[in-house]
């Protein structure tokens, strides 16, 4: 049965991810994103995944999930400029 009422896993997903035997890292993506898309709006992402990441990583340090995760939070410290007028070559 699914965990609901976590504010940070609204739908339960990142709960059940962890419990599906011999799941692999695109299927761990795909959650991920539905995920983040199930997000209410105003939400903080970023403190959502940290919470969820100390609460599973831990215990599952090789669960492709763990690492999809700390992907997303690595990404989330390195933001970068992509474009803009600055990037469009001038005269």
């Amino acid at each position: 049965m699914p965990k609901t009422g976590d504010p940070h896993d609204p739908k339960g997903l990142i709960y059940e991810a962890y419990r599906i035997e011999g799941i692999t890292a695109p299927e761990c993506r795909t959650i991920f994103l539905d995920w983040a898309l199930s997000l209410p709006v105003g939400s903080d992402q970023r403190a959502s995944l940290a919470d969820l990441h100390g609460r599973y990583g831990a215990e599952a340090p090789d669960h492709p999930m763990t690492a999809v995760m700390q992907d997303g939070l690595a990404a989330e410290q390195a933001p970068r400029r992509r474009g803009g007028w600055r990037s469009r070559p001038r005269n």
